[in-house]
Protein backbone atom coordinates (compact mmCIF):
# COMPACT_ATOMS: atom_id res chain seq x y z
CA UNK A 1 0.00 0.00 0.00
CA UNK A 2 1.21 3.51 -0.75
CA UNK A 3 -0.54 5.25 2.17
CA UNK A 4 1.81 6.27 4.97
CA UNK A 5 0.96 7.18 8.56
CA UNK A 6 2.90 9.79 10.51
CA UNK A 7 2.76 8.42 14.03
CA UNK A 8 1.50 10.70 16.78
CA UNK A 9 0.89 10.35 20.54
CA UNK A 10 3.02 7.20 20.52
CA UNK A 11 0.05 5.22 19.17
CA UNK A 12 2.31 2.65 17.59
CA UNK A 13 5.81 3.58 18.72
CA UNK A 14 5.21 3.38 22.46
CA UNK A 15 4.57 -0.34 22.79
CA UNK A 16 7.44 -0.97 20.35
CA UNK A 17 10.27 1.35 21.34
CA UNK A 18 9.52 0.72 24.99
CA UNK A 19 10.46 3.90 26.71
CA UNK A 20 13.96 4.84 25.56
CA UNK A 21 12.84 8.45 25.38
CA UNK A 22 10.68 8.31 28.52
CA UNK A 23 11.70 8.35 32.18
CA UNK A 24 9.96 8.39 35.58
CA UNK A 25 7.41 5.60 35.10
CA UNK A 26 4.88 7.64 33.14
CA UNK A 27 1.42 6.04 33.23
CA UNK A 28 -0.07 5.44 29.82
CA UNK A 29 -3.78 6.09 29.63
CA UNK A 30 -6.38 5.43 26.98
CA UNK A 31 -6.02 8.94 25.57
CA UNK A 32 -2.45 8.16 24.57
CA UNK A 33 -3.83 5.67 22.08
CA UNK A 34 -6.62 7.84 20.82
CA UNK A 35 -9.16 5.20 21.83
CA UNK A 36 -7.68 2.94 19.16
CA UNK A 37 -7.01 -0.08 21.37
CA UNK A 38 -9.15 -2.14 23.70
CA UNK A 39 -6.10 -3.66 25.40
CA UNK A 40 -4.80 -0.64 27.34
CA UNK A 41 -4.09 -2.67 30.48
CA UNK A 42 -2.07 -5.28 28.63
CA UNK A 43 -0.04 -2.66 26.80
CA UNK A 44 0.63 -0.72 30.01
CA UNK A 45 1.86 -3.84 31.79
CA UNK A 46 3.99 -4.91 28.85
CA UNK A 47 5.56 -1.49 28.53
CA UNK A 48 6.38 -1.24 32.24
CA UNK A 49 7.84 -4.76 32.33
CA UNK A 50 10.10 -4.16 29.38
CA UNK A 51 11.18 -0.75 30.66
CA UNK A 52 12.07 -2.31 34.00
CA UNK A 53 14.18 -5.00 32.33
CA UNK A 54 15.89 -2.50 30.06
CA UNK A 55 16.75 -0.16 32.94
CA UNK A 56 18.20 -3.05 34.97
CA UNK A 57 20.31 -4.18 32.01
CA UNK A 58 21.59 -0.65 31.50
CA UNK A 59 22.36 -0.12 35.22
CA UNK A 60 23.50 -3.53 36.39
CA UNK A 61 24.73 -5.70 33.50
CA UNK A 62 28.41 -6.62 33.80
CA UNK A 63 29.39 -5.17 30.40
CA UNK A 64 28.48 -1.98 28.59
CA UNK A 65 25.40 -2.62 26.44
CA UNK A 66 24.05 -0.90 23.34
CA UNK A 67 20.45 -0.49 24.52
CA UNK A 68 19.24 0.76 21.14
CA UNK A 69 20.52 -2.43 19.48
CA UNK A 70 18.77 -4.49 22.19
CA UNK A 71 15.49 -2.70 21.54
CA UNK A 72 15.80 -3.17 17.77
CA UNK A 73 16.45 -6.87 18.27
CA UNK A 74 13.48 -7.18 20.65
CA UNK A 75 11.17 -5.48 18.17
CA UNK A 76 12.28 -7.78 15.36
CA UNK A 77 11.68 -10.87 17.50
CA UNK A 78 8.29 -9.57 18.64
CA UNK A 79 7.14 -9.05 15.06
CA UNK A 80 8.17 -12.60 14.16
CA UNK A 81 5.32 -13.74 16.42
CA UNK A 82 2.79 -11.96 14.20
CA UNK A 83 3.27 -13.01 10.58
CA UNK A 84 6.11 -13.43 8.08
CA UNK A 85 5.73 -9.98 6.53
CA UNK A 86 5.37 -7.53 9.41
CA UNK A 87 8.82 -6.02 9.85
CA UNK A 88 10.84 -3.31 11.55
CA UNK A 89 13.46 -1.27 9.69
CA UNK A 90 16.04 0.62 11.78
CA UNK A 91 16.66 4.25 10.89
CA UNK A 92 20.00 3.56 9.21
CA UNK A 93 18.38 1.10 6.77
CA UNK A 94 15.17 2.97 5.90
CA UNK A 95 16.57 4.88 2.92
CA UNK A 96 18.05 1.75 1.39
CA UNK A 97 14.89 -0.29 2.05
CA UNK A 98 12.71 2.31 0.30
CA UNK A 99 15.06 2.93 -2.64
CA UNK A 100 13.61 0.20 -4.84
CA UNK A 101 10.00 1.26 -4.30
CA UNK A 102 10.83 4.95 -4.74
CA UNK A 103 12.13 4.12 -8.18
CA UNK A 104 15.44 6.00 -7.97
CA UNK A 105 18.56 6.48 -5.89
CA UNK A 106 21.62 8.73 -5.81
CA UNK A 107 24.80 7.01 -6.94
CA UNK A 108 27.26 6.37 -9.76
CA UNK A 109 24.96 4.21 -11.91
CA UNK A 110 26.47 0.77 -12.37
CA UNK A 111 25.37 -2.83 -12.19
CA UNK A 112 28.02 -4.81 -10.35
CA UNK A 113 28.93 -8.34 -9.28
CA UNK A 114 31.33 -9.51 -6.59
CA UNK A 115 33.54 -12.34 -7.80
CA UNK A 116 36.67 -13.74 -6.14
CA UNK A 117 36.50 -10.91 -3.59
CA UNK A 118 36.63 -8.32 -6.39
CA UNK A 119 33.92 -5.89 -7.51
CA UNK A 120 33.26 -6.18 -11.26
CA UNK A 121 31.35 -3.63 -13.32
CA UNK A 122 28.70 -5.68 -15.12
CA UNK A 123 27.47 -2.63 -16.99
CA UNK A 124 27.42 1.14 -16.54
CA UNK A 125 23.81 2.30 -16.73
CA UNK A 126 23.02 4.05 -19.98
CA UNK A 127 23.32 7.82 -19.60
CA UNK A 128 24.51 7.52 -16.00
CA UNK A 129 27.53 9.16 -14.34
CA UNK A 130 29.79 6.11 -14.71
CA UNK A 131 29.12 5.76 -18.42
CA UNK A 132 29.81 9.48 -18.93
CA UNK A 133 33.29 9.28 -17.41
CA UNK A 134 34.17 6.09 -19.30
CA UNK A 135 33.68 3.11 -16.99
CA UNK A 136 33.24 -0.09 -18.98
CA UNK A 137 31.77 -3.54 -18.53
CA UNK A 138 34.44 -5.85 -17.14
CA UNK A 139 36.26 -3.14 -15.19
CA UNK A 140 37.37 -4.20 -11.69
CA UNK A 141 36.92 -1.63 -8.93
CA UNK A 142 40.06 -1.86 -6.79
CA UNK A 143 39.86 1.32 -4.71
CA UNK A 144 37.19 3.82 -3.67
CA UNK A 145 38.41 7.22 -2.47
CA UNK A 146 41.91 5.78 -2.17
CA UNK A 147 40.91 2.89 0.09
CA UNK A 148 41.30 -0.67 -1.12
CA UNK A 149 38.06 -2.68 -1.52
CA UNK A 150 39.53 -5.73 -3.29
CA UNK A 151 40.41 -8.74 -1.17
CA UNK A 152 38.67 -7.47 1.98
CA UNK A 153 35.65 -9.78 1.76
CA UNK A 154 33.36 -6.91 0.87
CA UNK A 155 29.64 -7.60 0.42
CA UNK A 156 26.89 -5.88 -1.58
CA UNK A 157 26.00 -3.61 1.33
CA UNK A 158 29.64 -2.54 1.65
CA UNK A 159 29.82 -1.67 -2.04
CA UNK A 160 26.60 0.36 -1.94
CA UNK A 161 27.73 2.17 1.21
CA UNK A 162 30.87 3.36 -0.60
CA UNK A 163 29.32 4.18 -3.97
CA UNK A 164 25.94 5.64 -3.05
CA UNK A 165 25.78 9.24 -1.90
CA UNK A 166 24.05 12.56 -2.34
CA UNK A 167 23.49 13.90 -5.82
CA UNK A 168 26.35 16.24 -6.74
CA UNK A 169 28.88 14.63 -4.40
CA UNK A 170 32.03 13.13 -5.90
CA UNK A 171 33.72 9.76 -5.47
CA UNK A 172 37.08 8.61 -6.85
CA UNK A 173 37.30 5.02 -8.10
CA UNK A 174 40.46 3.22 -9.19
CA UNK A 175 39.88 0.67 -11.93
CA UNK A 176 41.84 -2.34 -13.16
CA UNK A 177 41.05 -2.74 -16.85
CA UNK A 178 42.00 -5.64 -19.08
CA UNK A 179 45.04 -4.72 -21.19
CA UNK A 180 46.09 -1.86 -18.92
CA UNK A 181 49.09 -2.28 -16.61
CA UNK A 182 48.29 0.60 -14.28
CA UNK A 183 45.12 1.38 -12.38
CA UNK A 184 42.86 3.94 -14.06
CA UNK A 185 41.45 6.67 -11.82
CA UNK A 186 38.01 8.19 -12.42
CA UNK A 187 36.30 10.93 -10.42
CA UNK A 188 32.55 10.44 -10.71
CA UNK A 189 29.89 12.97 -9.75
CA UNK A 190 26.94 11.12 -8.26
CA UNK A 191 23.53 11.79 -9.75
CA UNK A 192 19.93 10.64 -9.51
CA UNK A 193 19.76 7.11 -10.96
CA UNK A 194 16.32 5.94 -12.11
CA UNK A 195 15.38 2.32 -11.49
CA UNK A 196 13.06 1.11 -14.21
CA UNK A 197 10.24 -1.26 -13.35
CA UNK A 198 9.53 -2.22 -16.95
CA UNK A 199 12.60 -4.22 -17.92
CA UNK A 200 11.65 -4.38 -21.58
CA UNK A 201 8.78 -4.03 -24.04
CA UNK A 202 8.88 -5.02 -27.70
CA UNK A 203 6.89 -6.52 -30.55
CA UNK A 204 7.54 -10.25 -30.96
CA UNK A 205 5.92 -10.15 -34.38
CA UNK A 206 3.62 -7.72 -36.19
CA UNK A 207 0.66 -8.63 -33.93
CA UNK A 208 2.18 -9.79 -30.62
CA UNK A 209 3.51 -7.54 -27.90
CA UNK A 210 5.62 -8.40 -24.85
CA UNK A 211 6.11 -6.45 -21.60
CA UNK A 212 8.22 -7.59 -18.63
CA UNK A 213 7.63 -5.84 -15.29
CA UNK A 214 10.14 -6.49 -12.48
CA UNK A 215 8.52 -4.67 -9.52
CA UNK A 216 5.62 -2.42 -8.52
CA UNK A 217 7.42 0.76 -7.52
CA UNK A 218 6.48 4.44 -7.49
CA UNK A 219 6.76 4.91 -11.28
CA UNK A 220 5.75 1.41 -12.38
CA UNK A 221 2.31 2.29 -13.66
CA UNK A 222 3.60 5.29 -15.64
CA UNK A 223 6.32 3.17 -17.23
CA UNK A 224 3.87 0.34 -17.92
CA UNK A 225 1.26 2.57 -19.53
CA UNK A 226 3.89 4.19 -21.73
CA UNK A 227 5.06 0.74 -22.84
CA UNK A 228 1.50 -0.44 -23.47
CA UNK A 229 0.71 2.70 -25.46
CA UNK A 230 3.86 2.23 -27.51
CA UNK A 231 2.91 -1.34 -28.44
CA UNK A 232 -0.68 -0.46 -29.31
CA UNK A 233 0.68 2.30 -31.55
CA UNK A 234 2.67 -0.40 -33.35
CA UNK A 235 -0.49 -2.40 -34.06
CA UNK A 236 -0.42 -4.87 -31.18
CA UNK A 237 -3.42 -7.19 -31.17
CA UNK A 238 -2.33 -9.62 -28.43
CA UNK A 239 0.01 -9.37 -25.45
CA UNK A 240 2.23 -11.40 -23.13
CA UNK A 241 2.69 -9.73 -19.72
CA UNK A 242 5.64 -11.26 -17.86
CA UNK A 243 5.38 -11.00 -14.05
CA UNK A 244 7.77 -13.84 -13.26
CA UNK A 245 10.05 -13.17 -10.30
CA UNK A 246 8.25 -9.88 -9.63
CA UNK A 247 8.14 -9.60 -5.80
CA UNK A 248 5.39 -6.95 -5.79
CA UNK A 249 5.32 -3.54 -4.16
CA UNK A 250 2.65 -0.85 -4.15
CA UNK A 251 -0.89 -2.19 -4.21
CA UNK A 252 -2.40 0.82 -5.97
CA UNK A 253 -0.02 0.45 -8.93
CA UNK A 254 -1.18 -3.15 -9.34
CA UNK A 255 -4.82 -2.03 -9.32
CA UNK A 256 -4.17 0.56 -12.03
CA UNK A 257 -2.32 -1.98 -14.16
CA UNK A 258 -5.20 -4.48 -13.94
CA UNK A 259 -7.64 -1.68 -14.81
CA UNK A 260 -5.91 -1.20 -18.18
CA UNK A 261 -7.20 -4.64 -19.21
CA UNK A 262 -10.69 -4.74 -17.67
CA UNK A 263 -13.77 -3.24 -19.34
CA UNK A 264 -16.70 -1.97 -17.30
CA UNK A 265 -16.63 -1.96 -13.51
CA UNK A 266 -15.54 -5.46 -12.35
CA UNK A 267 -13.95 -6.03 -8.97
CA UNK A 268 -10.13 -6.13 -8.97
CA UNK A 269 -9.27 -6.83 -5.32
CA UNK A 270 -10.64 -6.30 -1.84
CA UNK A 271 -9.04 -6.24 1.60
CA UNK A 272 -10.30 -7.34 4.99
CA UNK A 273 -8.64 -6.23 8.24
CA UNK A 274 -9.49 -5.90 11.93
CA UNK A 275 -12.87 -4.18 12.12
CA UNK A 276 -13.62 -2.01 9.09
CA UNK A 277 -10.76 0.49 9.27
CA UNK A 278 -8.62 -1.16 6.61
CA UNK A 279 -11.36 -2.85 4.63
CA UNK A 280 -11.48 -1.72 1.03
CA UNK A 281 -12.66 -2.72 -2.41
CA UNK A 282 -11.10 -1.73 -5.73
CA UNK A 283 -12.93 -1.90 -9.04
CA UNK A 284 -12.06 -1.00 -12.61
CA UNK A 285 -12.86 2.68 -13.14
CA UNK A 286 -11.53 3.94 -16.44
CA UNK A 287 -11.24 2.89 -20.07
CA UNK A 288 -8.00 0.98 -20.43
CA UNK A 289 -5.62 0.77 -23.37
CA UNK A 290 -6.05 -2.98 -23.92
CA UNK A 291 -9.50 -4.08 -22.79
CA UNK A 292 -9.94 -6.43 -25.75
CA UNK A 293 -7.58 -8.87 -27.36
CA UNK A 294 -5.92 -12.10 -26.20
CA UNK A 295 -3.85 -11.61 -23.04
CA UNK A 296 -1.44 -14.06 -21.39
CA UNK A 297 0.22 -13.44 -18.01
CA UNK A 298 3.38 -15.34 -17.03
CA UNK A 299 3.96 -16.10 -13.33
CA UNK A 300 6.16 -18.36 -11.23
CA UNK A 301 7.09 -19.04 -7.62
CA UNK A 302 8.84 -15.65 -7.45
CA UNK A 303 5.68 -13.70 -8.37
CA UNK A 304 4.28 -12.24 -5.17
CA UNK A 305 2.01 -9.64 -3.62
CA UNK A 306 1.08 -7.00 -6.23
CA UNK A 307 1.93 -9.49 -9.00
CA UNK A 308 -0.67 -11.81 -7.54
CA UNK A 309 -3.24 -9.01 -7.34
CA UNK A 310 -2.88 -8.46 -11.09
CA UNK A 311 -2.81 -12.12 -12.12
CA UNK A 312 -5.60 -13.05 -9.69
CA UNK A 313 -7.86 -10.23 -10.89
CA UNK A 314 -7.33 -11.06 -14.56
CA UNK A 315 -7.82 -14.79 -13.97
CA UNK A 316 -10.96 -14.39 -11.84
CA UNK A 317 -12.51 -12.00 -14.37
CA UNK A 318 -11.68 -14.43 -17.21
CA UNK A 319 -9.67 -11.70 -18.90
CA UNK A 320 -6.27 -13.43 -19.17
CA UNK A 321 -4.80 -16.88 -19.44
CA UNK A 322 -2.27 -17.46 -16.64
CA UNK A 323 0.75 -19.53 -17.67
CA UNK A 324 3.69 -20.79 -15.61
CA UNK A 325 3.94 -22.14 -12.06
CA UNK A 326 2.12 -21.43 -8.80
CA UNK A 327 2.91 -17.96 -7.48
CA UNK A 328 4.52 -17.19 -4.13
CA UNK A 329 1.36 -16.82 -2.05
CA UNK A 330 1.60 -13.46 -0.29
CA UNK A 331 -1.85 -12.16 0.48
CA UNK A 332 -1.03 -9.90 3.43
CA UNK A 333 -1.04 -6.10 3.11
CA UNK A 334 1.60 -4.03 4.95
CA UNK A 335 1.21 -0.40 5.96
CA UNK A 336 4.47 1.59 6.30
CA UNK A 337 4.39 3.58 9.56
CA UNK A 338 7.05 6.25 10.17
CA UNK A 339 8.30 6.13 13.76
CA UNK A 340 9.53 9.10 15.78
CA UNK A 341 13.25 8.35 15.52
CA UNK A 342 13.22 7.87 11.72
CA UNK A 343 12.85 4.10 11.77
CA UNK A 344 9.91 2.38 10.14
CA UNK A 345 7.34 -0.26 11.03
CA UNK A 346 5.74 -2.23 8.23
CA UNK A 347 2.69 -3.71 9.88
CA UNK A 348 0.30 -6.21 8.35
CA UNK A 349 -3.12 -4.56 8.53
CA UNK A 350 -5.30 -6.73 6.28
CA UNK A 351 -5.54 -9.67 3.92
CA UNK A 352 -6.37 -9.21 0.29
CA UNK A 353 -8.77 -11.32 -1.74
CA UNK A 354 -9.26 -11.83 -5.46
CA UNK A 355 -12.65 -11.05 -7.07
CA UNK A 356 -13.90 -14.63 -6.61
CA UNK A 357 -13.19 -14.44 -2.88
CA UNK A 358 -9.83 -16.23 -2.77
CA UNK A 359 -7.27 -15.44 -0.13
CA UNK A 360 -4.04 -16.40 -1.80
CA UNK A 361 -1.86 -16.13 1.33
CA UNK A 362 -0.07 -19.43 1.79
CA UNK A 363 -0.16 -20.99 5.28
CA UNK A 364 2.40 -19.89 7.83
CA UNK A 365 3.21 -21.10 11.31
CA UNK A 366 5.38 -19.90 14.16
CA UNK A 367 8.77 -20.52 12.55
CA UNK A 368 9.82 -17.87 9.97
CA UNK A 369 12.50 -20.20 8.61
CA UNK A 370 9.84 -22.78 7.77
CA UNK A 371 7.89 -20.16 5.82
CA UNK A 372 10.96 -19.04 3.89
CA UNK A 373 11.83 -22.62 2.94
CA UNK A 374 8.53 -23.14 1.12
CA UNK A 375 10.13 -22.89 -2.33
CA UNK A 376 12.61 -25.63 -1.37
CA UNK A 377 9.67 -27.82 -0.28
CA UNK A 378 8.08 -27.30 -3.68
CA UNK A 379 11.24 -28.69 -5.29
CA UNK A 380 11.36 -31.67 -2.96
CA UNK A 381 7.66 -32.48 -3.37
CA UNK A 382 7.92 -32.44 -7.15
CA UNK A 383 5.57 -29.48 -7.59
CA UNK A 384 8.09 -27.59 -9.73
CA UNK A 385 8.12 -30.47 -12.21
CA UNK A 386 4.53 -31.73 -12.23
CA UNK A 387 1.17 -30.06 -11.62
CA UNK A 388 -0.13 -33.41 -10.35
CA UNK A 389 2.07 -32.98 -7.26
CA UNK A 390 0.03 -29.97 -6.13
CA UNK A 391 -2.64 -30.88 -3.58
CA UNK A 392 -5.69 -28.63 -3.51
CA UNK A 393 -8.15 -28.32 -0.65
CA UNK A 394 -11.70 -28.75 -1.98
CA UNK A 395 -12.96 -26.37 0.70
CA UNK A 396 -10.96 -23.63 -1.02
CA UNK A 397 -12.54 -24.11 -4.44
CA UNK A 398 -13.91 -21.01 -6.18
CA UNK A 399 -15.44 -20.07 -9.54
CA UNK A 400 -14.37 -17.33 -11.93
CA UNK A 401 -16.80 -14.48 -12.52
CA UNK A 402 -17.96 -15.02 -16.12
CA UNK A 403 -16.87 -18.48 -17.26
CA UNK A 404 -17.34 -20.18 -13.87
CA UNK A 405 -13.98 -21.92 -14.22
CA UNK A 406 -12.64 -23.60 -11.08
CA UNK A 407 -9.81 -21.80 -9.28
CA UNK A 408 -8.26 -22.48 -5.89
CA UNK A 409 -7.27 -20.43 -2.87
CA UNK A 410 -4.99 -21.31 -0.02
CA UNK A 411 -1.58 -20.49 -1.40
CA UNK A 412 -0.75 -18.49 -4.47
CA UNK A 413 -2.28 -18.23 -7.93
CA UNK A 414 -2.33 -21.55 -9.75
CA UNK A 415 -1.83 -21.00 -13.49
CA UNK A 416 -4.33 -22.15 -16.08
CA UNK A 417 -1.45 -23.83 -17.92
CA UNK A 418 1.32 -25.29 -15.81
CA UNK A 419 4.87 -25.21 -17.20
CA UNK A 420 7.46 -27.24 -15.25
CA UNK A 421 10.79 -25.72 -14.37
CA UNK A 422 13.37 -26.52 -17.03
CA UNK A 423 16.63 -28.03 -15.75
CA UNK A 424 17.49 -29.88 -18.95
CA UNK A 425 20.35 -27.53 -19.89
CA UNK A 426 21.82 -27.12 -16.43
CA UNK A 427 25.14 -28.65 -15.42
CA UNK A 428 27.91 -28.20 -12.86
CA UNK A 429 30.24 -26.99 -15.62
CA UNK A 430 27.77 -24.29 -16.71
CA UNK A 431 27.34 -23.13 -13.11
CA UNK A 432 31.10 -22.90 -12.58
CA UNK A 433 31.54 -20.83 -15.72
CA UNK A 434 28.75 -18.56 -14.54
CA UNK A 435 30.21 -18.25 -11.03
CA UNK A 436 33.56 -17.28 -12.53
CA UNK A 437 31.89 -14.52 -14.58
CA UNK A 438 33.16 -16.13 -17.82
CA UNK A 439 30.01 -15.45 -19.86
CA UNK A 440 30.03 -11.75 -19.01
CA UNK A 441 33.75 -11.36 -19.65
CA UNK A 442 33.71 -13.27 -22.94
CA UNK A 443 30.69 -11.41 -24.32
CA UNK A 444 32.29 -8.06 -23.47
CA UNK A 445 35.59 -9.09 -25.08
CA UNK A 446 33.79 -10.21 -28.25
CA UNK A 447 31.71 -7.05 -28.38
CA UNK A 448 34.75 -4.77 -28.08
CA UNK A 449 36.57 -6.67 -30.83
CA UNK A 450 33.56 -6.51 -33.18
CA UNK A 451 31.82 -3.34 -32.02
CA UNK A 452 31.52 -1.51 -35.34
CA UNK A 453 30.21 -4.56 -37.21
CA UNK A 454 27.70 -5.39 -34.49
CA UNK A 455 26.38 -1.85 -34.14
CA UNK A 456 25.91 -1.59 -37.92
CA UNK A 457 23.35 -4.43 -37.79
CA UNK A 458 19.66 -4.17 -37.09
CA UNK A 459 18.41 -6.09 -34.08
CA UNK A 460 15.99 -8.29 -36.04
CA UNK A 461 18.78 -9.36 -38.37
CA UNK A 462 21.03 -10.16 -35.42
CA UNK A 463 18.36 -12.25 -33.66
CA UNK A 464 17.62 -14.26 -36.82
CA UNK A 465 21.09 -14.70 -38.28
CA UNK A 466 23.87 -14.28 -35.75
CA UNK A 467 25.45 -17.58 -34.70
CA UNK A 468 27.77 -18.30 -31.80
CA UNK A 469 30.31 -20.43 -33.64
CA UNK A 470 32.20 -23.47 -32.39
CA UNK A 471 35.37 -21.36 -32.55
CA UNK A 472 33.76 -18.82 -30.19
CA UNK A 473 32.81 -21.62 -27.81
CA UNK A 474 36.39 -22.89 -27.81
CA UNK A 475 37.60 -19.41 -26.89
CA UNK A 476 35.11 -19.34 -24.02
CA UNK A 477 36.22 -22.79 -22.83
CA UNK A 478 39.85 -21.63 -22.91
CA UNK A 479 38.94 -18.52 -20.90
CA UNK A 480 37.27 -20.78 -18.35
CA UNK A 481 40.36 -23.01 -18.08
CA UNK A 482 42.52 -19.95 -17.36
CA UNK A 483 40.20 -19.20 -14.45
CA UNK A 484 40.39 -22.74 -13.12
CA UNK A 485 37.18 -24.20 -14.61
CA UNK A 486 38.00 -27.73 -15.71
CA UNK A 487 36.32 -28.73 -18.98
CA UNK A 488 33.68 -31.47 -18.66
CA UNK A 489 32.62 -32.80 -22.06
CA UNK A 490 29.33 -34.40 -20.95
CA UNK A 491 28.33 -31.27 -19.04
CA UNK A 492 29.29 -29.05 -21.96
CA UNK A 493 27.16 -31.03 -24.40
CA UNK A 494 24.21 -30.87 -22.03
CA UNK A 495 24.52 -27.09 -21.61
CA UNK A 496 25.74 -26.23 -25.10
CA UNK A 497 22.46 -24.78 -26.36
CA UNK A 498 22.05 -22.64 -23.27
CA UNK A 499 25.67 -21.44 -23.44
CA UNK A 500 25.26 -20.45 -27.10
CA UNK A 501 22.03 -18.63 -26.33
CA UNK A 502 23.38 -16.82 -23.28
CA UNK A 503 26.52 -15.62 -25.06
CA UNK A 504 24.45 -14.37 -28.00
CA UNK A 505 22.03 -12.64 -25.62
CA UNK A 506 24.81 -10.97 -23.62
CA UNK A 507 26.47 -9.67 -26.79
CA UNK A 508 23.09 -8.31 -27.89
CA UNK A 509 22.72 -6.56 -24.53
CA UNK A 510 25.97 -4.67 -25.16
CA UNK A 511 24.51 -3.26 -28.37
CA UNK A 512 20.75 -2.90 -27.76
CA UNK A 513 20.44 -3.18 -23.95
CA UNK A 514 17.47 -5.25 -22.71
CA UNK A 515 15.63 -5.05 -26.04
CA UNK A 516 18.51 -7.09 -27.43
CA UNK A 517 18.91 -9.49 -24.53
CA UNK A 518 15.38 -10.79 -23.99
CA UNK A 519 14.34 -11.68 -27.57
CA UNK A 520 17.44 -13.87 -27.76
CA UNK A 521 17.42 -15.38 -24.26
CA UNK A 522 13.72 -16.21 -24.39
CA UNK A 523 14.35 -18.30 -27.49
CA UNK A 524 14.97 -21.23 -25.11
CA UNK A 525 12.47 -20.17 -22.42
CA UNK A 526 9.91 -22.98 -22.19
CA UNK A 527 7.20 -20.84 -20.57
CA UNK A 528 7.58 -18.00 -23.07
CA UNK A 529 7.54 -20.39 -26.05
CA UNK A 530 4.48 -22.24 -24.75
CA UNK A 531 2.65 -18.95 -24.22
CA UNK A 532 3.07 -18.15 -27.90
CA UNK A 533 1.14 -21.35 -28.68
CA UNK A 534 -1.76 -20.54 -26.34
CA UNK A 535 -3.24 -17.37 -27.80
CA UNK A 536 -6.20 -19.30 -29.22
CA UNK A 537 -7.03 -20.41 -25.66
CA UNK A 538 -6.61 -16.85 -24.43
CA UNK A 539 -8.92 -15.63 -27.20
CA UNK A 540 -11.61 -18.12 -26.09
CA UNK A 541 -11.88 -16.26 -22.78
CA UNK A 542 -13.10 -13.20 -24.67
CA UNK A 543 -16.18 -15.01 -25.96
Amino acid sequence: MSERIKNSNFQIRLPLFLGLALAGGMLIGAKMFGGGTANVKGINEGYLKFKEILVNIDNRYVDTVNTEALVDYSIEKMLEKLDPHSSYIPKKRVKEANAQLNGSYDGIGIEFNIFKDTVYVVAPLSGGPSEKVGLQSGDKIIKVDGKNIAGIKINNLGVRKRLLGKKGSKVKVSIKRSGERELLDFTITRDKIPQNSVDVSYMIDEHTGFIKVSRFARRTYIEFRDALQGLTNQGMKRLILDLRDNPGGYMDRAIKMADEFLAGNPKIVYTDGKGARYDSEARARFTGLFEKGPLIVLINEGSASASEIVSGALQDNDRALIVGRRSFGKGLVQLPIDLRDGSELRLTISRYYTPSGRSIQKPYGKDPKDYRSDILRRFKSGEMFSADSIKFNDSLKYKTVRKKRTVYGGGGIMPDYFIPIDTSFNSAYYRKLSNKNIFQEYSFKYYKANQKRLEAQKLNNYVKNFKVSDAMLQELIAMGKKEGVKYKDADFKRSKKMIRTLVKALIARRVWQEKGFFPVWYGIDRTYLKALELFDKAADLQN
